[in-house]
């Protein structure tokens, strides 16, 4: 499948409503003073598009309900997640920097700095989603796979998710690191298993012939790994934890392995 003039039409459709629900989420955001909401709206910032396009789109593919419904509830449970952990905090250290380096009148370049980028990327994500809604090709052997893979890493990053929070939970680990569960071979779980859930879900969507869809894992993983994941998370984490870097020694970043010695 190639994006044809109806489908480029669907998608562009999806992506007015994701900077529709982006810029609603700004208004909110100036409101409160608190960039950081934005978290908890992403999982919608990926879902919408590929729902418009869906719903846009001459006439839906046989894989449309099915990749919907498990959008649907990777965003659940990912919007969910981050908006309980938020909440009665202030907003993200992560978002106050941003916030400092960009005064006077951040609350107006906020809107494009973080939301309408947002808004832009969470597009891009769904791209393995609006392709395989809209592609007639039929299911096959290779669809299984992608969905195995799906299922997978969105049990993965709850689990881990869960077990952080429980370890968070208890005033003793103030000072600790989380090196237990899923921790103890990963120091990322949770963002292993969330790249697991975009290649399997562009798995879906290469079995549907839009293997040109393969920007939104390769973009997932790199965001992941070398921009605002590991290395922001670690860069803030280091100096709050005095025995992260001897987590950092033994534990692998990424790929869940065997403790090094």
């Amino acid at each position: 499948m190639t994006p044809d003039a109806a489908f480029l039409h669907a998608a562009a459709a999806g992506l007015g409503a994701g900077a529709l629900l982006a810029v609603a989420t700004w208004a909110a955001s100036v409101r409160r003073r608190d960039v950081s909401i934005v978290d908890g709206v992403w999982g919608f910032l990926v879902l919408v598009p590929a729902v418009v396009t869906a719903a846009v789109v001459p006439q839906a593919g046989p894989r449309a309900g099915v990749v919907l419904a498990l959008a649907a509830l990777w965003a659940l449970r990912l919007s969910g997640h981050i908006a309980w952990r938020h909440r009665g905090q202030p907003e993200d250290r992560r978002y106050q920097a941003i916030r400092r380096r960009n005064e006077p009148h951040f609350a107006w370049k906020s809107l494009y700095l973080v939301f309408g980028l947002q808004a832009l990327l969470g597009w891009i994500i769904a791209a393995p989603l609006m392709a395989a809604a809209a592609s007639p090709a039929p299911w096959g052997a290779l669809d299984a796979f992608g969905l195995a893979l799906f299922a997978f890493g969105l049990a993965f990053e709850t689990v881990a998710d869960a077990q952080l929070a429980r370890f968070r939970g208890d005033p003793r680990n103030r000072e600790r690191v989380m090196d237990r569960g899923l921790w103890r071979y990963s120091r990322h779980p949770n963002y292993f298993g969330e790249c697991c859930v975009w290649w399997g879900l562009w798995l879906v969507a290469f079995a549907a012939g839009a293997w040109w869809t393969v920007l939104s894992p390769l973009l997932t993983t790199v965001l992941l790994l070398r921009v605002s994941g590991v290395p922001l998370l670690e860069r803030d984490i280091g100096p709050r934890r005095p025995g992260y870097a001897d987590y950092v020694r033994r534990t692998p970043a990424f790929v869940p392995w065997r403790l090094k010695r």
